[in-house]
């Protein structure tokens, strides 16, 4: 299964506005898009009150996690860009 490990620098942690493209984007995709924090809490992606109650803040560690598609790699790093934007 391809997995990104990612170091959340989101400026303010992860809120609703990055919460909500998170799901948008794993809704998007025809396969479940998991979340793991560091304490081993793995959420479902495309629910945004499970993504919320993880409290995700900047300098958190997460694992995302999908099954292998022709996209899935795409996606994963649409979703890296939304936790650790580049700019």
């Amino acid at each position: 299964m391809p997995t990104r490990r990612v170091i959340v620098s989101a400026h303010n942690g992860v809120h609703a506005r990055p919460v909500a493209e998170l799901v948008r984007l794993a809704q998007s995709h025809g396969a479940p898009v998991t979340l793991r924090t560091s304490d081993d809490t793995t959420v479902d992606l495309r629910s945004v009150l499970a993504v919320m109650d993880l409290g995700i803040e900047s300098g958190d560690a997460v694992v995302l996690e999908t099954a292998a598609s022709d996209t899935s790699e795409a996606l994963l790093d649409e979703l890296v860009e939304v936790l650790a934007p580049k700019g």
